[in-house]
Order: C-alpha cells, then sequence, then structure tokens
C-alpha cells in the first residue's frame, strides 16, 4: 500500500517502539527509540541466525514491558540480501519492518554529531529517526504461492541465460 508521509508520521504514536537496526553479514546491530526519537534503550548487537534473532525478540520485549509500549516498528537499511532473514523472522512474529532508503542515511548522518563517519553504533539511531519521521517504505514480501512463483521465475531467468551462452 502507498502511503503518503504524513500517513506514516502517524502511525508512530506514542505506544510505539521505533527500533533502527544497522544490517551486517553476520552480525546486526539495534538501538530502540521513543516516537519523539528519544532513545530508551543502548545498542544491542546480535548475530544473524535464529539464536540472534530470538534474543534480539526478547531485547524487545523487555523493552516494551519496562517503556509500557504495545507496537513495534523495526526500520533497516537494505544492505544487499542480508535483510530478507531478518524481515522474514520479525514478519512471522508480527512486528512491522519498514526499510529506510540508503542514500538517506548518508546524508542523514551529519545531522547528529556533524560528521559523515559510518560506524556500527550511529547507524541504527540515524534509521530510527528516519522511521519517527516518516522516511520509510513498507517492503513487499510474498507469501505462499507468491513467494514460490518468484524462485520459479528466478531460476528460469537463470536457466534461459545459461542456455544462452
Amino acid at each position: 500500500m502507498n502511503y503518503t508521509q504524513n500517513e506514516k508520521i502517524k502511525q508512530v504514536t506514542e505506544g510505539t517502539l521505533v527500533v533502527g537496526v544497522d544490517i551486517a553479514s553476520e552480525a546486526h546491530y539495534a538501538r530502540a527509540f521513543d516516537w519523539r526519537g528519544i532513545e530508551i534503550a543502548k545498542v544491542f548487537r546480535f548475530t544473524n541466525d535464529l539464536e540472534g534473532f530470538e534474543s534480539f525478540c526478547r531485547w524487545i520485549n523487555t523493552i516494551k514491558a519496562k517503556w509500557n509500549k504495545d507496537k513495534v516498528m523495526i526500520g533497516a537499511e537494505p544492505t544487499g540480501h542480508y535483510w530478507f532473514t531478518l524481515a522474514s523472522f520479525v514478519k512471522d512474529i508480527d512486528i512491522q519492518f519498514v526499510l529506510v532508503n540508503p542514500y538517506h542515511v548518508k546524508q542523514c548522518k551529519e545531522l547528529d554529531d556533524n560528521s559523515q563517519r559510518k560506524t556500527d553504533l550511529k547507524d541504527p539511531k540515524t534509521i530510527a529517526k528516519l522511521v519517527v519521521d516518516g522516511c520509510y517504505n513498507i517492503p513487499y514480501i510474498p507469501e505462499g504461492v507468491y513467494a514460490e512463483l518468484r524462485t520459479a521465475m528466478a531460476c528460469r531467468l537463470r536457466l534461459q541465460r545459461s542456455s544462452m551462452q
């Protein structure tokens, strides 16, 4: 569904926990903020596997209980294909997952500390602030037969390219 930026901003309410995640191949870094962009939990590192995702989920639930939040929004920068597994995991447990534009992250880094430096500790904050400001997109993640069709089409294209060589 296409939302305007105002509609996206309205989705982040007082009861929303906004989590910014810096995606990497082996370990992800997350920071939690409230609806106004105030940090309510420091950096949390978790691995890119089921065990790491479960510890991330426990961390989120602890923060939700402590700060009396009823909704969670996880924002991430689409880094290659590494975000697919996290997006799939949080979708299965009914947590909203959104993506921010990497170009926006790059341009907004300087607003925090007058530095374009890229760090695992800084990026989750920038990502979360972009989510609070409504600068995100909701990814389409196919399910069921649609996921199978997407996989089949990718295989078909790969076979066509290899047969033409």
